[in-house]
């Protein structure tokens, strides 16, 4: 049995210890937030918090996350009543096909939890390790800002280490 901290509540899982946090997420507590990308970790699609900093939960094995704080997409907010870095991403339609936005946002989260107001280079490098295949970076990035409580004057970014301009200029 693992004890841990979802969303605010406590549960306890009875697994195998190496079983990854993703599936426990998904198959046993029902929460479909966190979705399976490539499961090799270089996707992001399957970001979470845990103890407030993003982490790729299809690599993390439930034996190290006793006693953790794990929060999920679900655990941001609701339909109802989205979370800020979701209503983010809504006010700027940043989904296409929507499989990588839950991991965008848990990134942006944990981002906006250890800095409060990130810079552009700090929002791309943040982003970095998410992948979006749609072409909807713009949009992405324009929510990462208004997340971040600066709406967006201009959209010329690049995704760190990228070297490639997602603007409508080039560098």
């Amino acid at each position: 049995m693992v004890a841990m901290t979802v969303n605010g509540k406590s549960v306890s899982v009875d697994a195998d210890p190496e079983t990854p946090l993703l599936y426990v997420l998904r198959n046993e507590l029902e929460l479909n937030g966190a979705k399976f990308g490539c499961g090799l970790g270089q996707c992001g699609a399957c970001t979470v918090l845990v103890d407030g900093k993003a982490a790729i939960s299809c690599l993390l094995p439930l034996a190290a996350l006793e006693g953790r704080a794990i929060t999920t997409l679900e655990g941001l907010g609701t339909a109802e009543a989205p979370g800020p870095v979701q209503a983010a991403f809504i006010e700027e339609q940043a989904a296409q096909c929507g499989y990588c936005i839950p991991g965008m946002i848990m990134r942006m989260a944990g981002l906006l939890a250890e800095t409060p107001e990130p810079d552009d280079e700090e929002i791309r490098a943040a982003l970095q390790p998410n992948l979006c295949r749609c072409g909807t970076h713009m949009r992405i990035l324009r929510a990462a800002r208004r997340a971040a409580g600066r709406p967006s004057e201009e959209d010329n970014f690049a995704f760190a280490g990228s070297g490639q301009n997602v603007g409508g200029t080039s560098s």
